[in-house]
C-alpha cells in the first residue's frame, strides 16, 4: 500500500433534514482493492437535494457521486492504476453473475441490495475512497471539470435508451434541470427531434432554448383530458415523453401528451405517486416505464460524447464553482430552479471547519 496523507480533511456532512455542515474527518486509508482519490470536482445531483433538503439521507453521511480527481494512494492488490492518474468515478460494481447482469442490464442487478451495496462515503470531501473497479480514466480532449458530467450524462443516456426513441420520432422532456438539460442536449446531438421542453422556471427555459430545444413551453400550456375521454389525443402528442423532474403533476401531464403507442419514461425520482388513467393506457396501447441509473456501457458513452465536443459544456455547467460551505445555498438555488446548470463543488472551504468531535 502507498502512503496516505496524514491529518484531517474537510467534508460536507448531512446532519438533519435541510442541513449540511462542514466538518473535519480523518483521511481514509485504502484497503485491499481500494484507491484513494484527491477530489477535484463533484457535481450536485438531484438525489442530493432529496437526501439533504427532503430528509432522505442518513445523518452523518457524506454525499456526492459525480466526481473527478487524481489518484494519490493505492491499497493492496490494486492493478492498472498509478499515482497521479486522472480519474472519474464510474458505477458501483455489480455482481456480474445474475440473470440481469448476464443480459447486459447491470442497473437491474439482482444482488444490488446485497453484495454490490456501496457503504463508502461520497465525494463532497477533499479525499474520496473508491473501489478500483469503479474508476475510469479522464479521456483526452476534455477537462476533469467537464468529465464530472459523465455520471449525470450516463443517467440521461439510459433514459433515452429506455425510451426506444430513434430518428424520426418526436420527444417531450419535462423538467430542464441538470438531467433534463442533458437529455435535451444528447437528443439534439444525435439529431433526434423535434424536442419540446416543458419547464416552468425562466432560467431553465432559457437554458433549454440555448441547448437547441425546438420549443419550450410552460406546464400551464398543456391540455389534460378527463377519464371519460380516454381516446382524445393531444395536439402536441409525441412518440416519447421523458419525465425528469420527479413531480407528480409532471408525470401525469406527460402521460396525456403521448400519441397512440407512445412511451412515458420516468427518469426523475419523487415521493408523491402519480395516477394514470388505465383506460387511456389500454385503448391507446401506451407504455409507462422507469429508468434507473446507467446502460452497461453508459459511462463510456457519456465520456465519448463529452470528448466529441457535441455538447456545450459551458452552458451545461454553472460558470462558478462552489466550496463545501457553499453547498447549502447551491442546493437551495437548485431546488427553487433559480440555478439552471450543473453546480460543481470543489473540496475546500472559505473558512476553517470545526475540529472533529
Amino acid at each position: 500500500m502507498t502512503d496516505v496523507p496524514g491529518g484531517a480533511m474537510p467534508v460536507a456532512v448531512y446532519t438533519r433534514p435541510g442541513h449540511v455542515e462542514v466538518q473535519e474527518r480523518p483521511v481514509p486509508t485504502p484497503g485491499p482493492g481500494q484507491v484513494l482519490v484527491e477530489v477535484g470536482h463533484c457535481g450536485v445531483c438531484g438525489s442530493d437535494i432529496h437526501m439533504i433538503l427532503e430528509g432522505w439521507g442518513t445523518p452523518g453521511a457524506v454525499l456526492g457521486h459525480e466526481w473527478t480527481g487524481v489518484v494519490i494512494a493505492l491499497g493492496d492488490g490494486v492493478t492498472g492504476w498509478a499515482l497521479g492518474d486522472e480519474v472519474v468515478g464510474g458505477p458501483s460494481p455489480r455482481c456480474g453473475r445474475c440473470r440481469r447482469c448476464l443480459e447486459g442490464k447491470p442497473s437491474q442487478c439482482e444482488q444490488r441490495d446485497g453484495v454490490v451495496a456501496d457503504d463508502l462515503d461520497g465525494a463532497f470531501a477533499r479525499y474520496h475512497l473508491v473501489d478500483q473497479r469503479s474508476l475510469l480514466r479522464v479521456p483526452e480532449g476534455i477537462t476533469a471539470r467537464q468529465a464530472a458530467l459523465a455520471e449525470p450524462l450516463a443517467v440521461a443516456l439510459h433514459g433515452i435508451t429506455r425510451s426506444g426513441i430513434e430518428a424520426g420520432h418526436s420527444a417531450m422532456v419535462f423538467g430542464a434541470g441538470p438531467i433534463g438539460a442533458l437529455v435535451v442536449a444528447a437528443l439534439v446531438a444525435r439529431g433526434i427531434g423535434p424536442v419540446v421542453v416543458v419547464e416552468p422556471g425562466a432560467a431553465r427555459q432559457e437554458l433549454a432554448r440555448a441547448l437547441g430545444a425546438h420549443e419550450v413551453i410552460h406546464p400551464d400550456e398543456l391540455e389534460l383530458y378527463p377519464m371519460w375521454e380516454p381516446e382524445r389525443i393531444s395536439p402536441r402528442a409525441v412518440d416519447v415523453v421523458l419525465e425528469c423532474s420527479g413531480k407528480k403533476a409532471a408525470m401525469e401531464a406527460g402521460f396525456h401528451q403521448l400519441c397512440r403507442g407512445g412511451r412515458l419514461v420516468l427518469v426523475g425520482a419523487g415521493i408523491e405517486p402519480p395516477t394514470f388513467d388505465p383506460n387511456r393506457l389500454l385503448l391507446n396501447e401506451l407504455t409507462v416505464t422507469g429508468s434507473f441509473v446507467y446502460d452497461h456501457d453508459g459511462f463510456e458513452q457519456a465520456l465519448a460524447l463529452l470528448a466529441s465536443g457535441a455538447l456545450d459544456t459551458d452552458l451545461l455547467i454553472e460558470p462558478v464553482d462552489v466550496t463545501l460551505d457553499g453547498l447549502p445555498d447551491a442546493l437551495a438555488g437548485l431546488a427553487r430552479g433559480t440555478i439552471a446548470g450543473k453546480v460543481m463543488v470543489v473540496p475546500r472551504v472559505s473558512s476553517p471547519p470545526p475540529p472533529a468531535s
